[in-house]
């Protein structure tokens, strides 16, 4: 028991429906936050929300300002004002063991290179479900096979990361994302600005995905997927130097 809120920890893995039901309207809560995202980089004060089933485009800037929001998001960037609560928990009231359990219910697509090279695409992509849950094997691999397909792979790739090619990485960094029916999915420039063959496939996982009550949030980085009016999308903002500026969907 938190013994300044008096509300409990979170369990290991909390299904998003239960947690949201539990603490609140929303997977993610900005509220009021200032903070420093780097060096030269700051944001705030900006309020953001994000309610199950919902999917955000972001017009992110770059790849630094992308990785560092998704870490705002996620508990790894403390704000020096306001607060940034995921199922209804504020991060900053958590324990570092508690967080990091939490973190295990977010998906995430790294802006830049996210993988472990002493590991298998296929061990890269099962390691963080590994830590964080007590799922069997069995039910691990038939997911990530399941999910493997919907993105073009005829399977889970067995090879290290440098000898995959870029595209089967970029297919691969979305199965690890969205493995588990994470309550929260960052996707920080998932396509690359080149993959726009995996546009549908993405699309369509991300629609079912919204539908189990995950909220979507992609930084794209792109001017054409920014451009794109046909994205199903909830909402649209901009990160414009340290304001969130919402635009027309």
């Amino acid at each position: 028991m938190n013994a300044e809120t008096d509300q409990p920890f979170p369990t290991i893995d909390p299904s998003p429906d239960d947690a949201v039901e539990r603490r609140g309207r929303y997977v993610l809560e900005i509220d009021g936050v200032e903070a420093s995202l780097g060096p030269g980089l700051r944001v705030g004060p900006v309020s953001f929300a994000m309610a199950p089933g919902s999917f955000e485009l972001m017009d992110a800037g770059d790849r630094r300002q992308a990785a560092a929001f998704s870490d705002l998001c996620s508990g790894l960037i403390s704000p020096t004002a306001g607060t940034v609560r995921f199922l209804g928990y504020d991060w900053a009231d958590l324990p570092h063991d508690y967080a990091n359990a939490l973190r295990g219910r977010i998906g995430r697509v790294f802006a830049g290179s996210a993988w472990m090279p002493h590991l298998s695409l296929m061990d890269n992509i099962l390691v963080q479900q590994r830590h964080h849950t007590r799922r069997a094997e069995d039910d691990l691999l038939a997911e990530a096979s399941a999910l493997a397909r919907e993105f073009g792979l005829p399977g889970i790739p067995l090879s290290p990361p440098d000898e995959a090619t870029a595209l089967d990485r970029a297919r691969a960094a979305l199965v690890r994302a969205f493995i588990g029916n994470p309550a929260l999915i960052l996707l920080e420039h998932p396509l690359q600005g080149r993959f726009v063959d995996l546009l549908e496939r993405l699309v369509n996982v991300i629609g079912n995905a919204r539908r189990r009550g995950a909220a979507v949030l992609w930084l794209t980085l792109t001017p054409t997927i920014w451009a794109m009016r046909g994205l199903p999308t909830s909402g649209r903002v901009r990160l414009s130097g340290t304001r969130l500026v919402r635009t027309a969907s």
